[in-house]
């Protein structure tokens, strides 16, 4: 219980920080040349152009900070859980939105941010142990390759405006932020010198850097719903997945149903608010 209270607080205060991040990340992404794309010849052009926008500063470090809590999370977790924590953040963007941006929730968006917290309550309540944190060759092996072959796939829808780049690029951020995901929970941490030779201390950096900078293309690209739609779905479903089928992260006994119930109110629900993520620039 303990561990569930703590994991459960640093997933949420997590939240906060990425609904806040969210906003800024838009605007400054939008403020850079929207002909940008993953490939090595304007790859450092792009980041410096990033870095160069305010707004971007400040999402980063936003970022950052609500990683190391997100870390948190993921360690003390069930994936599944940790996951829908962090899909508070959509919580998070839209109340900011009715309060900074003169943005009115709808009977369905309000019903939403009911559901978010409904769905996250009744997994919180249903949640088991987690897995254990420990090294998994063929899922190390898989992400590697995965970061790969989403590098390679980035680069060639980079190139191509329009909506089926954005949501492409959008669904490609998504894997990356579940590879962040699933290698914190791989992390060997017995020491110092474990940490250091582990791959997952690679490949999670790797995944991060991968995902934030395919989001900010696919944000330049088209609608925000339209990038941020499919990110969510797979950084959401794609860790629970394998931590329930891989990583034995468990479900108290007799509880599945509402666990099921809970995780699909909170997905539905953060589908719903991802509009809120919209920045007029």
């Amino acid at each position: 219980m303990p561990d569930l209270f703590l994991g459960l607080s640093a997933a949420l205060a997590a939240a906060v920080l990425f609904g806040i991040a969210a906003i800024l990340q838009a605007v400054g992404s939008r403020k850079v040349p929207t002909e940008s794309e993953l490939n090595p010849r304007r790859f450092f052009s792009f980041v410096v152009a990033l870095l160069r926008q305010p707004a971007f500063l400040g999402a980063l470090a936003l970022q950052l900070a609500g990683f190391v809590l997100h870390f948190v999370a993921l360690r003390l977790l069930p994936l599944y859980l940790a996951q829908a924590g962090i899909a508070v953040s959509l919580v998070v963007t839209a109340l900011l939105a009715t309060r900074l941006m003169s943005d009115q929730l709808s009977l369905l968006e309000w019903s939403a941010v009911i559901a978010v917290c409904v769905g996250l309550g009744l997994l919180a309540v249903a949640a088991g142990h987690a897995g254990a944190n420990a090294p998994h060759h063929a899922l190390t092996v898989g992400i590697a390759v995965g970061l790969v072959a989403i590098a390679v796939l980035g680069g060639v829808a980079s190139r191509s405006p329009g909506g089926a780049s954005t949501a492409i690029l959008g669904l490609l951020a998504g894997l990356g932020y579940a590879g962040v995901a699933i290698s914190a929970r791989l992390l060997d941490d017995s020491s110092i010198g474990a940490l250091l030779s582990s791959p997952s201390s690679y490949t999670l950096p790797l995944s991060g850097a991968l995902a934030f900078i395919l989001y900010s293309l696919a944000l330049q690209r088209g609608s925000v719903t339209l990038a941020t739609t499919p990110m969510i779905a797979l950084q959401t479903i794609t860790p629970a997945a394998v931590g329930v089928f891989v990583l034995d992260d468990a479900v108290r006994a007799g509880w599945w149903p509402l666990a099921v119930l809970g995780f699909l109110l909170s997905a539905a629900g953060s589908l719903v608010l991802v509009r809120f993520e919209s920045v007029k620039v």
